[in-house]
């Protein structure tokens, strides 16, 4: 009994310590529920938090591709990367040419009845499950017919080995991926966007992690296995959206006006992503004729080019939908000009900068995203003159993504297709003539990717010029120039820095003093760039102030948004 007395006292001294700790653990977890399912209230703060996990989802990407680069050498990183040519195209066909483009519409549109939300977008997703099946059944048997013929420069044994691994992500990684961008799909319906952007971070995380520690027993199957455990967080991670949506999944297929409707509009949406496929396609299988390590060299030069299009380029496009379809159809022809006009100088003002640092900082700046121990010196360098000829178009990669969205607003989805078919001739063309007439390397796609890129924009913007009679192509153009001008100055100076800072202070063979030296030689570059800006008089540069700004301006709303976290 007096045991019992003094634990019960014990108690009762601790028992408001334990009170508190519950109570905290308590709100921690309510806290976190309700910052993962936070509906965004505006544009801003829904583009602020993408724009945040975008640069997360890079990072963490191009950490994968050191990492890659540090465990496998160039000719096997070859087979990896093509063992998902065609796992990515069967994806980019039926998610980003059907589902991304029309499954949130409808979703929004039917979401204020339970009922016909289940029934709509229940057979939307077993319509797309069906397609995905037959894709991959099909596509599983003749492997070994379509392999060859998209990898016709390699011999059989390499062949073999991107069969085996593209039939594993196949039934591996491609459902799970599919049902993770359902999810991503309802989520983004809702305004709650944390999760939905989290699973591509947790994606790479697992690529990383699995390769680390099962590449002494699985060598190149150990990141392979590492994408479909990947894919298989990417959608479990997602799938508390599901419960907090008002969707109730049914196992049905009723053709409903939900389903007739995302027919009617995926059939042109996919037609132009196929389009996009086959010109990719037809580059990597190019990049088969040119020696091992090319179709790495020409994918990871690639992607290096397309993260400030992604950033800026895409973002931009997207967010700018909504304002020019709304002029256009109020008929506001002099503020849709005025919009278009001032959007693509400030595309170009923001892109040209950084296409002249990819291109005189193009080596550093390989070596830190994909330097590794067996990515070889003759590799980086190859990478790096690839990424110099990419980063030629950057500027009109950029205005691209703007220029169809405008085309859009106006109802026109065919001149963007139209040029898009007349582009990849000419890319096609020059690739063709580069690697079998004139025998140049790798960079030479690039440099062919890149002319082709720059008519497309060049000539959706004389047409959509043409529409609207007149944009004030003369200013446009000189302010252009002024642009270009600055940009080249700065990088000029910015070069010399480099070189001085490179030979003189840092030993940029440790990956930590590349990214110092990259770090200062971009901060000289871009305050020379903002200098000769205000000297030449470009209005462009306001935009970076009205920037700081806005970030005032919304200090209150954020606060609104996440009071409870204070």
């Amino acid at each position: 009994m007096p045991f019992i007395a003094s634990c019960q006292g014990l108690f009762n001294y601790f028992s408001p310590l334990i009170n508190c700790y519950n109570l905290l653990v308590e709100r921690f977890f309510k806290n976190t529920k309700d910052f993962i399912f936070a509906k965004q209230k505006s544009i801003f703060s829904s583009a602020v938090l993408l724009s945040f996990m975008i640069v997360l989802t890079s990072l963490s990407g191009f950490l994968r591709y050191r990492v890659l680069a540090g465990y496998f050498n160039k000719e096997e990183l070859d087979i990896f990367f093509a063992s998902f040519r065609i796992p990515d195209i069967i994806f980019e066909i039926l998610i980003t040419g059907a589902l991304t483009s029309t499954f949130i519409p409808i979703y929004v549109r039917y979401k204020n009845s339970k009922k016909e939300l289940s029934e709509n977008i229940s057979s939307i997703i077993n319509l797309i499950f069906i397609l995905l099946t037959v894709f991959v059944v099909i596509v599983s048997l003749f492997l070994n017919k379509i392999i060859p013929a998209l990898t016709p420069g390699y011999d059989l044994v390499k062949m073999e080995r991107i069969i085996s691994l593209s039939r594993l992500l196949l039934l591996g990684q491609l459902p799970f991926f599919v049902l993770g961008n359902f999810l991503t799909g309802i989520g983004q319906a809702n305004k709650t966007f944390f999760l939905s952007a989290l699973a591509p971070i947790v994606y790479n995380l697992a690529i990383i992690l699995t390769t680390i520690f099962l590449y002494p027993t699985l060598f190149l199957l150990a990141p392979i296995w590492g994408v479909v455990i990947g894919a298989f967080f990417l959608f479990v991670i997602q799938i508390p959206l599901f419960f907090n949506s008002d969707f109730n999944y049914q196992f049905i297929l009723k053709r409903t006006k939900g389903l007739t409707e995302f027919i009617r509009m995926v059939i042109p949406r996919a037609s132009t992503v196929i389009v996009a496929q086959i010109d990719a396609t037809i580059d990597l299988t190019l990049t088969t004729f040119l020696g091992s390590g090319a179709y790495t060299v020409f994918y990871l030069a690639q992607h290096l080019q397309l993260l400030p299009i992604s950033v800026i380029g895409i973002a931009f496009a997207q967010a700018s939908l909504p304002y020019i379809t709304e002029m256009f159809q109020e008929k506001k022809v002099e503020e849709f000009k005025k919009i278009i006009s001032d959007s693509l100088l400030n595309l170009f003002y923001l892109t040209i900068p950084i296409a002249f640092f990819f291109i005189f900082a193009r080596t550093p700046l390989v070596r830190l995203f994909f330097g590794g121990q067996k990515f070889d010196w003759e590799a980086t360098v190859s990478t790096a003159v690839t990424l110099s000829y990419f980063s030629i178009s950057l500027p009109f990669h950029g205005c691209y993504y703007f220029l169809t969205r405008c085309f859009y607003s106006m109802h026109d989805s065919r001149t963007p297709f139209y040029v898009s078919i007349f582009s990849i001739f000419i890319n096609t063309l020059l690739s063709l003539l580069s690697i079998f007439i004139l025998h140049l390397p790798v960079w030479s796609l690039a440099l062919s990717f890149s002319v082709s890129m720059i008519i497309n924009s060049s000539l959706l913007f004389i047409i959509i010029s043409s529409k609207l009679h007149g944009l004030g192509l003369k200013d446009i153009f000189v302010e252009i120039g002024k642009m270009f001008f600055s940009a080249f100055l700065s990088a000029f100076i910015s070069y010399f820095s480099m070189k001085f800072l490179d030979g003189l202070i840092f030993d940029t063979t440790r990956t930590i003093n590349v990214l110092f030296l990259l770090s200062i030689v971009a901060l000289i570059h871009f305050i020379l760039y903002l200098f000769l800006s205000w000297l030449f008089n470009l209005k462009e540069i306001y935009l970076l102030t009205s920037l700081v700004l806005k970030l005032k301006e919304y200090q209150k709303k954020f606060t609104e948004i996440y009071i409870q976290y204070e």
